[in-house]
């Protein structure tokens, strides 16, 4: 499994042995879900700035938000589909912005690593396809969430 980590913001440090949860919570997730263990996700934190500017460009809401998620795998209208050669699992990127879980971790009374482990975790399962558009979708996810915080020991 690859997974590229990118810190674009200096407002919240992350420290160093986050790093190694965030590749235990990713091999976790991609194990439970049955995914190819040797796909790549790209992890990318933000400041509000930033994830305001993404989310107004791709989502047209013009505020911060935790955390936003862009599948590879979903196919747009105008894209082509590749089909010869052999290729990765290229999964997608997932964008949190560290200023929102500060505050969130604050207001939900957890630590910033287990709300940045949630995001992450919310986050890399809307790559795999994952909403909570409805009431049951909504159910669904967040069971799957807890799932794998749990098998990666981190509890509320």
């Amino acid at each position: 499994m690859a997974l590229i980590i990118n810190n674009q913001q200096q407002k919240v440090q992350i420290p160093h042995q986050w790093e190694a949860n965030f590749e235990k919570i990713a091999i976790k997730c991609l194990e439970l879900e049955n995914i190819d263990p040797q796909a790549e996700i790209s992890l990318v934190f933000v400041d509000d700035n930033g994830i305001q500017e993404l989310n107004k460009n791709y989502r047209g809401k013009d505020m911060p938000t935790d955390v936003l998620s862009f599948a590879l795998t979903e196919m747009g209208e105008d894209e082509l589909e590749i089909v010869e050669g052999e290729m990765e699992t290229l999964l997608g990127d997932i964008i949190i912005s560290l200023e929102t879980a500060l505050r969130q971790a604050e207001e939900y009374g957890h630590t910033v690593e287990r709300e940045v482990a949630y995001l992450m975790v919310h986050g890399l399962l809307h790559l795999l396809g994952y909403d909570h558009m409805t009431e049951e979708d909504k159910k669904v996810m967040r069971q799957r969430e807890e799932k794998v915080l749990e098998a990666v020991g981190i509890t509320r």
